[in-house]
């Protein structure tokens, strides 16, 4: 009898994990807490799950096309409690439902190479690939479903199973989005386990699987890295970002604000390539300042479910107090908050969307990932200075150039340290792209081509030439 209905039986409730509703600050639902020892036994599945998954291509083809199609189909029930747990527009969870969608028709459309090498030896050498095995995929509570897509669809395409573990912030969704998956894809595929810590730890470390694949903050990922080193699997580590917008001096300020604001504050500021920091010539600081804080005064903030709300609550308590700390910090150094600096009255982990400016350089909230409806504006006199400020912290996933000469603000991009780089724009991300950080910002590479490919490994075959037998 398994462990739950075991438990049942004799009379004891199994252990359950509260989800709060970040728009009140109140329980709404639980979901099992489910201990370290539980999983070897998902992982025995999956890998026993594996032998059949692995060796029919065209079958996961079709298998991961019909998932795409039921998850559209569950997009009225995904939407909503995913806007319930996390906090975001409902509009907003629609678009990562059909994202997490087109990712599975994207993943399913694609298939390794075979590749000859003719080296005029004697024998023909082809390179060919196969899939590793279990892998444990560990997604955070900002696109608990975008992220999870990205990491099992890969995987799944490439042959492997898939363990996947959310954010005890935001499982609920997760939860029905493997319900979802289950009905098309082949028993213990994918299977998605809920639980406190040390539930990731184990699932870094458990020797079963063959690839660790985390999205989360850096010291997370360093632990998580060295917890995959034990049993030498394969890591793809994606570890947030300081995304810095660079403003030339030909800048149209009206033009860019809105989009300049919205990359900033677009899911309340809790996108890992969000832009962060934005560094203005002094002579248009001011006008930035003014154009960010308007649209910060004005936007609708408010419960995700309200369809006029345009920007929702912080996910989490501790992520709220984060935010407020990094907040006072900086006012106290000197910095001054054109707008916001505090949380708003009422229930729910609300913080007012701050725009803070006469910040000092080397401050936390310049420096470090704030991770929420907060952004230092910086003034600069030379370019040279801005983009070595750009380039002056430990992160490197995305940064951004914005102004009239796009050949100059092309060359300007190329100076950035990071792995993506804007034009006129920030954090557009097409399926058929590599993404990847530098720094402190990851290790290996997701999306297109170079995702599949993160999870294969290559065989090699030598067989003599015809002629040579």
């Amino acid at each position: 009898m398994p462990a739950p209905e075991a438990e049942r039986a004799a009379g004891h409730r199994a252990p359950r994990l509260a989800v709060i509703d970040p728009a009140t600050g109140e329980t709404f639902d639980e979901t099992p807490d489910q201990r370290p020892e539980e999983l070897d036994d998902a992982v025995d599945r999956a890998r026993r799950a594996w032998t059949g998954w692995r060796a029919d291509p065209a079958a996961r083809a079709t298998g991961l096309k019909a998932a795409a199609d039921a998850v559209e189909a569950a997009g009225d029930n995904l939407a909503p409690l995913l806007t319930r747990e996390q906090g975001k527009p409902l509009a907003e969870s629609y678009a990562e439902v059909a994202r997490t969608a087109a990712r599975l028709r994207y993943f399913a459309d694609l298939a390794p190479r075979t590749r000859r090498i003719d080296d005029g030896r004697p024998v023909h050498s082809e390179i060919r690939w196969r899939s590793l095995g279990p892998v444990a995929a560990i997604v955070p509570w900002n696109f608990p479903l975008q992220l999870a897509s990205a990491k099992f669809a890969p995987a799944l395409a490439a042959g492997n199973t898939v363990v996947l573990k959310p954010s005890p912030y935001t499982p609920l969704a997760t939860r029905l989005l493997g319900a979802v998956l289950a009905t098309a894809l082949p028993e213990d595929v994918l299977t998605v386990v809920t639980g406190r810590e040390p539930l990731g730890a184990h699932l870094a470390s458990h020797p079963g699987f063959r690839h660790v694949t985390f999205t989360g903050s850096v010291p997370t990922g360093r632990a998580v890295a060295g917890a995959a080193a034990t049993s030498l699997a394969r890591i793809t580590l994606e570890l947030g970002g300081n995304d810095a917008a660079v403003l030339l001096d030909d800048v149209d300020v009206d033009r860019i604000a809105d989009r300049l604001f919205w990359a900033a504050f677009r899911n309340c500021g809790q996108v890992c390539m969000a832009v962060k920091r934005v560094y203005a010539p002094a002579r248009l600081h001011a006008e930035v300042v003014e154009a960010l804080a308007h649209r910060a005064k004005t936007v609708v903030v408010g419960p995700g479910l309200d369809p006029d709300t345009r920007l929702g609550p912080v996910n989490n308590v501790h992520q709220l107090a984060r935010v407020e700390r990094v907040t006072q910090q900086a006012l106290a150094a000197g910095a001054r908050a054109a707008t916001g600096g505090h949380r708003l009255d009422g229930p729910g982990y609300f913080f007012a969307p701050t725009i803070l400016t006469d910040v000092p350089p080397d401050d936390p909230v310049v420096t470090e990932e704030q991770f929420g409806p907060l952004l230092p504006v910086l003034p600069y006199r030379h370019l040279d200075e801005a983009v070595e400020a750009a380039n002056g912290t430990g992160f490197g996933l995305g940064g951004s150039v914005w102004g009239t000469d796009l050949d100059r603000a092309a060359a300007t991009a190329d100076r950035l340290e990071c792995g993506t780089a804007w034009i006129n724009h920030h954090a557009e991300l097409s399926l058929a792209q590599p993404f990847a950080g530098v720094k402190n910002s990851g290790v290996g590479v997701a999306g297109g081509p170079w995702g599949l490919y993160g999870n294969l490994r290559p065989f090699v075959v030598h067989r003599p030439r015809e002629e040579e037998r």
